[in-house]
C-alpha cells in the first residue's frame, strides 16, 4: 500500500529563535514575487519557550533591541519589536525609557507575539527521533523527518535549530537537590514555602550572578554562597569597538582566517559573552555585601579562588566540599540546593541524522565543517543540504548561538536554498512513498 508524503524545501528541526526567526524570513520571502519557498517546523515543546527558568522580572537583555528577529534583515518588517510594541500600546513609554535593553521577560513576550504570526507552519509537542535518507538512485535525494508521534515529512534541506543544552561539571547528575541554573524558577518555586538554610551557586558569569541576586532576595532568611573559581565576577566587555565582534561582517572575517587567528579572536573577546557580568549587576551584588558588613549578618557570601570538589546528596541536603584553589584549604558546606550556572554546550546533530552522520565531513580536530552558508559540507551524492543553527563557533564565530546575528543568518541561509535548488517544487508536490 502506498501513501502520499508532502515535500517540503526546508523542514526546521526545532523551533526557538533562530528557526522562528527563519519562519519569518520565509513568509516574508513568499509574500514577494519570487517562487515560493515551502516549510514546516517541528518542536518538542507544547508551546514557543525560550530559556523559561531563567525569565527573571528584574533581568534585562544583553543585546539591544533592534538585533531583534528581523530589523538587521529588513528594517521595514513588520516582525519587528517596535511594532511588537506599538502593538502592546507600549511603543511611547519604551522610547521614555530611554534603554536599548529591555526586560527578559519583555523580549520572551515578543517572540511568543511573533511565533503566534507564523504558527500554520509549525507542529509543537512534536519531536523529532530520527532523519532517513530517501534515495533516487546512488544518491540521496529527500530526507524522511521522523516525529515521535509516528508522523514523517520528507524535505529537500534541513535546517537544524535545537539550541543548547545544559552543562554540568563532569561526575555531577543533576537531582532534586542539585540543578542547573536552567531549571531555577521551576525550583525556587518549589522551595518557596520552605525555610532552606543554606543555597550553593557555582559559576562566574551572567546567570550565576542573576541566581545569586534572585536566591538573596527570595529568601531572605537563606544564606546565599557564591563558588568561583576568579577573584571576582569580571564586567562584560560591552564597549563600542569590542562589540564589532558581533557585526555580520565579522563572521565573514572570522570565517575566513586561518585556526591561530581564530583562536585568538575567540580568547581576546570572550569577555563579551563568555563568564562576565554587566556592570550594574556587579555593582549590586558588592553593595549587598558591604551592607552586610556593615550590619554585621553576612548573608551573601562569595567563596572567590575556590571550586567545589566533592559534591553529595545525603537524601535530606546536599555535602559540597570547596576547596580554596590558593590554599588547598577545604571547607564543607551542608546546603538545601546546590545550583550550577556553568553554561551550555551544542548539541550535536549528528546522533540524530543516523546513516547521514558520517556523511558530513570533519576537521582535523574532529569538528564538522560548515559551509560559509551555514551548510554542513557532506558527500556530493547528498542533493540537499543540512543547515545548522548553532553548534559553529568553530567557523563562523562566538556570535553562532547568539541573538546579535541571528536575523542576518537566516537570511543567508534561506538565499542559500533559494540559490541552490535546481527545479523549484510546484506547490503542493507530492511523492509517493512505500511507507
Amino acid at each position: 500500500m502506498t501513501a502520499e508524503v508532502p515535500i517540503y524545501d526546508i523542514v526546521g528541526v526545532g523551533f526557538g529563535p533562530s528557526n522562528l526567526a527563519l519562519a519569518i524570513a520565509l513568509a516574508e520571502h513568499n509574500a514577494g514575487a519570487g517562487e515560493p519557498v515551502t516549510a514546516h517546523f517541528l518542536e518538542r515543546q507544547p508551546k514557543f519557550g525560550w530559556h523559561r527558568g531563567m525569565l527573571i522580572d528584574t533581568a534585562t537583555m544583553q543585546v539591544s533591541f533592534l538585533k531583534d528577529l528581523v530589523t538587521m534583515r529588513n528594517p521595514t518588517s513588520g516582525f519587528s519589536f517596535l511594532n511588537y510594541l506599538h502593538s502592546a500600546g507600549r511603543l511611547v513609554d519604551f522610547i521614555n525609557h530611554k534603554n536599548l535593553f529591555p526586560l527578559r521577560v519583555e523580549f520572551h513576550d515578543y517572540f511568543e507575539w511573533a511565533a503566534a504570526k507564523v504558527d500554520d507552519v509549525v507542529s509543537y509537542g512534536t519531536e523529532v527521533v530520527s532523519v532517513k535518507p530517501v534515495y533516487d538512485g546512488s544518491e540521496v535525494a529527500y530526507f524522511d523527518v521522523e516525529a515521535s508521534d509516528g508522523s514523517s515529512l520528507r524535505a529537500r534541506n534541513l535546517v537544524v535549530g535545537t539550541g543548547l543544552r545544559p552543562q554540568l561539571p563532569e561526575g555531577i547528575t543533576a537531582g532534586p537537590r542539585i540543578w542547573h541554573n536552567s531549571e531555577l524558577l521551576f525550583r525556587v518555586d518549589a522551595l518557596r514555602g520552605t525555610s532552606p538554610r543554606r543555597l550553593v551557586v557555582v559559576g562566574a558569569g551572567q546567570s550565576a550572578a542573576e541566581v545569586a541576586a534572585l536566591l538573596h532576595d527570595e529568601f531572605p532568611q537563606t544564606e546565599v554562597c557564591a563558588v568561583f573559581a576568579r577573584y571576582g565576577y569580571s564586567p562584560a566587555d560591552d564597549s563600542s569597538f569590542a562589540n564589532r565582534i558581533f557585526d555580520p561582517d565579522a563572521v565573514d572575517q572570522f570565517y575566513r582566517a586561518g585556526e591561530p587567528v581564530k583562536d585568538r579572536l575567540m580568547r581576546y573577546h570572550g569577555a563579551t559573552n563568555y563568564s562576565a557580568v554587566d556592570i550594574d549587576l556587579i555593582d549590586e551584588l558588592y553593595r549587598r555585601v558591604y551592607r552586610e558588613k556593615v550590619l554585621g549578618v553576612q548573608r551573601l557570601r562569595l567563596l572567590n579562588v575556590s571550586r567545589p570538589v566533592e559534591v553529595t546528596d545525603t537524601g535530606t541536603a546536599v555535602s559540597v566540599t570547596i576547596e580554596s584553589l590558593t590554599t588547598g584549604e577545604c571547607t564543607v558546606l551542608e546546603a538545601d540546593a546546590i545550583v550550577y550556572a556553568t553554561g551550555y554546550r551544542p548539541a550535536d546533530p549528528t546522533p540524530l541524522l543516523g546513516e547521514l552522520g558520517p556523511r558530513c565531513s570533519r576537521d582535523e580536530e574532529g569538528r564538522l565543517r560548515v559551509e560559509r552558508d551555514y551548510r554542513l559540507t557532506t558527500e556530493p551524492v547528498l542533493r540537499g543540504g543540512i543547515y545548522l543553527q548553532g553548534g559553529t563557533e568553530h567557523t563562523h564565530g562566538i556570535t553562532s548561538s547568539l541573538l546579535s546575528n541571528t536575523a542576518v543568518r537566516v537570511g543567508e541561509i534561506l538565499q542559500s536554498v533559494v540559490d541552490r535548488r535546481v527545479v523549484a517544487a510546484p506547490a503542493g508536490e507530492y511523492a509517493v512513498s512505500a511507507r
